[in-house]
């Protein structure tokens, strides 16, 4: 499919490619190479976007206005983080706060005992180290989060999505969010590479880092149930399980309030920055905490639902990504909360679906105007007459909830409508495990139509069993 942005864009080098020219072979190594010198942009626009709180110590109100805020610094300065990982594992009631996931919470304290403490270092120094600190193993993890998807996608410059990502560039270094990412990356690689073992660890580890990959496990299992692979997905769905619970109650048994503090967190909040449920909260009649967390949680019932109709009932099996990020979009949009950083969950699924660029900017345009429009909003809590009025954030945030259904739509709409082709007469079963292997080349199913997803894995050639018709 030709992308007409791309097409546009490739006018300063000769223009796209002609009817009869034959395709280059490129190795997918060499791609993610120039894909991940690429990804020095977006990296350092995130860090040069912060330099102004870095000079002030991420203190103050200037911090919204420049729109250089960071999670990672004021977590440093306002928590039990910044006294180890040691004090961290040895419990007690001033050590649970972090409010992180446990696998989040461990990896913060951890890279906080790195922060030299000597006398002369303030805490705001510590905390700009500690910031530093972060956007290093952040910038490791975008890397690798390229490198997983050009190594498994048949188009390697699919990685792009990731590597020069707005979002990428805006929000990577606002928070830990991106281990979550990269873990939940890893997992879908491992299984797209047929090791369903491999990718429930990972899987497993991402949960603990971030819940949303709990509904990439849920799409793996509904693709398996429809191609009759509910053995494969039984080993990944058990060791995940498993890694989730090694992390949860090994962490509960040291420091029982830091295993749980996130959830209980979650359970007690009420609406927050980017939810439509806060809407009521501007206009002056904030909604019961109750009611939100059950809104909250309808939400999650609606994506399985959604996730179960388009994966069982299209006419040709839709790829995990596609399956994946309608499920995590409707979430992101009916959470209690749709922090800026969440829409790092989407960046590796954009690129696994190979979404037209158009889509993705449209949608980058929309995450550009929020991230102005929030810091905007609340440096206008102390300063009302410099601020962002409540009803043009409202406005400009639901502009941002309207993207993010446009791109679920998007996606959606191209895997229900997608054909199925006719393989060529060659393709034999040992051809088609040579190309599952290989994780770049086209693939073919048994039934003869064209494998269409780079992340089938256990499920490559496997036809429907469980096949769902709406009359």
């Amino acid at each position: 499919m030709r992308d007409p942005v791309v097409d546009a864009a490739s006018e300063v080098i000769g223009g796209p490619r002609g009817r009869y020219a034959s395709p280059p072979r490129q190795s997918w190594v060499t791609v993610a190479a120039v894909l991940s010198a690429l990804a020095a942009l977006p990296a350092a626009f995130g860090i040069l976007l912060r330099v102004p709180c870095l000079r002030t110590g991420f203190v103050g109100d200037g911090q919204f206005w420049n729109a250089c805020y960071s999670d990672l610094p004021n977590t440093y300065r306002d928590s039990p983080v910044k006294d180890g990982l040691a004090a961290f594992l040895q419990g007690g009631p001033e050590a649970a706060t972090t409010g992180q996931p446990p696998l989040t919470g461990l990896a913060l304290t951890a890279v906080a005992s790195l922060v030299p403490h000597d006398g002369a270092n303030g805490i705001s120094s510590q905390a700009a180290w500690f910031f530093a600190l972060w956007a290093a193993v952040s910038t490791v993890l975008l890397l690798a989060i390229v490198w997983f998807v050009a190594s498994t996608s048949r188009m390697p410059f699919s990685a792009a999505h990731v590597a020069v990502a707005p979002v990428v560039a805006l929000v990577a270094f606002v928070s830990a969010d991106l281990l979550g990412v990269a873990l939940a990356t890893a997992g879908m690689w491992a299984w797209g590479r047929r090791r369903p073992a491999l990718a429930g660890i990972l899987l497993g580890l991402a949960v603990s880092a971030r819940s949303y990959p709990v509904l990439i496990i849920v799409a793996i299992g509904l693709l398996a149930l429809r191609a009759g692979r509910l053995r494969d997905f039984g080993r990944l769905a058990v060791r995940a399980l498993a890694t989730f619970g090694v992390v949860l109650v090994g962490l509960w048994v040291l420091n029982p309030d830091a295993a749980l503090s996130a959830y209980q967190g979650w359970a007690e909040s009420g609406a927050g920055y980017g939810s439509p449920w806060l809407l009521p909260q501007l206009a002056g009649h904030p909604l019961p905490n109750g009611a939100i967390t059950a809104i909250a949680a309808l939400g999650w019932v609606l994506a399985l639902v959604a996730g179960a109709v388009l994966a069982l009932s299209s006419r040709r099996r839709p790829t995990l990504a596609e399956v994946s990020l309608v499920m995590v979009a409707i979430v992101l949009v009916t959470g209690k909360s749709f922090t800026v950083q969440s829409s790092l969950w989407l960046v590796p699924l954009v690129a696994w679906c190979a979404v037209q660029w158009r889509d993705h900017l449209v949608w980058a345009s929309a995450e550009a105007v929020n991230f102005v429009a929030v810091w905007l909003s609340i440096a206008g809590n102390t300063t009302p007459d410099r601020g962002l009025p409540a009803p043009w954030y409202a406005a400009l945030s639901m502009l941002r909830v309207v993207a993010v259904l446009w791109l679920a739509v998007a996606v959606w709409l191209r895997a229900r409508d997608r054909a199925a082709l006719p393989a060529p007469a060659e393709t034999t079963e040992a051809a088609v495990d040579a190309e599952a292997h290989d994780g770049a080349a086209p693939r073919h199913s048994h039934d003869g139509t064209a494998e269409a997803d780079d992340l089938a894995g256990p499920l490559t050639g496997a036809g429907d069993r469980v096949l769902v018709r709406f009359s």
